[in-house]
């Protein structure tokens, strides 16, 4: 595997992210949408997961394809994202057709941002409006870091952040990872500030430190936030032709990268989710050796984009914890 021209999710044609956040809020948007609907699947390991229209990407619904995957900062209220991403496609004349109407169809996963030092005594629920701003700035090419869903992100001990990477595989599918990383573990395997993702790093896409000397994590894992403050959302995307029940194992696989880069993962008080995106536009030569490739790829990118988010935030005003430039490369 290499990584494609852009080292983002993007690499996948067709497919464009969209970014908007607000700095006095501390939160904000990022959306995932195509040339054309796109088959998409999810699966949650967390324990305190925050969705919406996630039921509908099950196998056996009705409903193949979708116009956007939404992920928010927010908690609860960032569901509302999905709302504006909806009137923006709706104004476009995308959506899943019903008679003379389209109802855009937006599947959505929040984290929580709500104790990170951002104003949030709005009186208008912000979200709608960031998440059509989103859908408006979606483009091949975007920010990481503080940035979209990423803006208010934290982990153990530092920013969050967002985060992309992507892989051209031997058989010439292309698999990308976008991530909203605000976890409950650390992404940080010692006092140097070295990733737990080292092994997976092409070049110095996450700062080329190298392995941890000491495999341990710089702060006591035990947890730092309450039930439903924490999450890892993410979505893995191809350009491979999948099914809902095969972009489903994608998303299976690709939780190894959650694991790779956070340590711990998947707790009670997380909400880890992947969502899987499949634009259809290669078709599998061999479903069983295609698919594993896909499943290593997906884990592979999504653990070197955990890493290249947390590299990738800045400092800004009344942040609560310090980005990992600052207190490691003083």
């Amino acid at each position: 595997m290499q990584p494609g021209p852009r080292n983002l999710i993007t690499d996948v044609a067709g497919l464009r992210v969209g970014n908007a956040a607000d700095a006095r809020l501390k939160s904000g948007v990022t959306v995932l949408t195509a040339d054309r609907p796109f088959t998409a699947a999810v699966h949650v390991m967390g324990g305190a997961p925050g969705t919406r229209e996630t039921d509908l990407l099950a196998p056996d619904r009705l409903v193949q394809e979708v116009d956007a995957l939404v992920l928010s900062g927010g908690s609860a209220f960032g569901l509302a994202a999905a709302t504006g991403v909806m009137e923006g496609l709706r104004a476009a004349g995308r959506g899943y057709p019903v008679g003379p109407v389209r109802v855009p169809i937006v599947p959505a996963a929040i984290l929580f941002d709500l104790l990170n030092g951002g104003q949030k005594d709005w009186a208008d629920n912000p979200y709608p409006v960031l998440g059509r701003a989103a859908l408006a700035a979606a483009a091949e090419e975007f920010a990481l870091g503080t940035e979209g869903a990423g803006q208010g992100a934290t982990l153990s001990g530092l920013k969050g952040g967002l985060g992309s990477a992507s892989a051209i595989l031997p058989n010439g599918m292309t698999v990308g990872a976008l991530v909203a990383v605000n976890a409950l573990g650390s992404a940080i395997a010692d006092g140097a500030g070295r990733f737990w993702a080292a092994p997976f790093e092409f070049g110095a896409e996450f700062g080329g430190l190298g392995l941890a000397q000491a495999a341990s994590p710089d702060r006591d894992p035990l947890p730092s936030k309450a039930p439903g403050e924490a999450t890892t959302i993410a979505i893995v995307a191809t350009d491979a032709a999948l099914s809902k029940a095969q972009a489903h194992r994608m998303a299976v696989a690709a939780h190894d990268g959650i694991a790779r880069a956070l340590v711990p993962s998947h707790t009670l008080l997380d909400g880890d989710l992947v969502f899987a995106a499949a634009t259809g536009a290669r078709p599998l030569a061999d479903p069983i050796a295609d698919q594993f490739a896909l499943g290593h790829a997906a884990s592979a990118c999504l653990a070197r984009a955990i890493a290249r988010a947390v590299h990738a935030a800045r400092p800004e005003p009344g942040d609560l914890l310090p980005a990992w430039r600052e207190r490691y490369r003083k």
